[in-house]
């Protein structure tokens, strides 16, 4: 894949998160996706775990969203600095989140916090 295909699977990726559509989501992920705090622990594991804790998640917060304020393809790698509401009312946060790649698949997301 060449960078702009990764930035392009990640801006599709972003898209289908603030659609809410968990299942769209995970269709753009390697069956052992994981996704997990920098260099920590696994949030979650597998498709069909990525899948069922967004659909949690969207469930508590059905507000969710994420704006990318910056997107950077470094090595194989993107790189993404978002900034997340749960809704309305409450504080956003920042996060970087950095995608890793199988084929034309992510196959992790570690989010610095």
């Amino acid at each position: 894949m060449t960078d702009a295909d990764r930035l392009g699977l990640v801006d599709e990726l972003m898209a289908r998160y603030n659609a809410q559509d968990a299942a769209g989501y995970v269709a753009l992920m390697t069956e052992d996706a994981v996704e997990a705090g920098y260099r920590g622990a696994v949030l979650r594991e597998g498709r069909e775990g990525v899948r069922s804790g967004l659909a949690a998640m969207f469930a508590e917060f059905p507000q969710n969203r994420a704006v990318v304020h910056a997107a950077y393809a470094v090595g194989d790698k993107v790189v993404l600095h978002e900034e997340v509401f749960r809704s309305d009312s409450t504080q956003p946060f920042f996060v970087i989140s950095i995608y890793s790649f199988v084929g034309d698949k992510v196959e992790r997301v570690e989010f610095v916090r």
